[in-house]
């Protein structure tokens, strides 16, 4: 299986999904740490030439590969990637599970602020507090939505290809 995490830069909310679905963050729904956050890996890193890259994460305990993907403004990322993975599975009996996850519903509007000033006008020193001042307010939400990507992945028997637009998380 392939678990793709997705979101507007592929830097924030995703990164910190990638790092709970590898539990390289704590597994629970406490507030994480400045420390805890910053010390993602990819948090905050990626720039432009990174939209449209699938960014290889890890692979989870049960051997899934975990990637995130920046898809900017185009809402037609996503679907092309599963058109194009149907694709493949039927033309060289491609066999695997990909599941999308969509982490946008999880961002508050100061993570927006920071990294718009951050990567957007490399204003770093207003963009970072404000990041994990965001981090902090949605980590809760990402966890969740890590618990339950991974168990409609799990539990979805049906499907080659999985598209989760989440919803609003509050």
């Amino acid at each position: 299986m392939i678990y793709i995490y997705n979101d507007y830069g592929g830097t924030h909310t995703t990164a910190l999904a990638a790092a709970y679905h590898l539990k390289q963050l704590p597994q629970s729904e406490r507030k994480l740490t400045s420390e805890e956050i910053l010390n993602v890996k990819y948090f905050n890193r990626l720039t432009r030439k990174d939209f449209g890259k699938l960014i290889f994460h890890g692979n989870d305990e049960d051997g899934n590969a975990v990637y995130t993907i920046g898809r900017k403004r185009n809402k037609l990322v996503v679907p092309a990637l599963k058109e194009l993975t149907l694709l493949l599975q039927s033309k060289f009996h491609f066999n695997e599970k990909i599941v999308f996850s969509n982490t946008s519903p999880t961002v508050p509007i100061v993570m927006s602020f920071g990294g718009f000033f951050s990567r957007g006008l490399k204003i770093d020193f207003i963009g970072v507090p404000l990041l994990v001042k965001g981090a902090k307010q949605c980590c809760d939400n990402i966890y969740k939505l890590v618990e339950n990507t991974k168990q409609v992945a799990k539990t979805s028997h049906y499907e080659d290809v999985i598209v989760l637009e989440n919803e609003k998380y509050k």
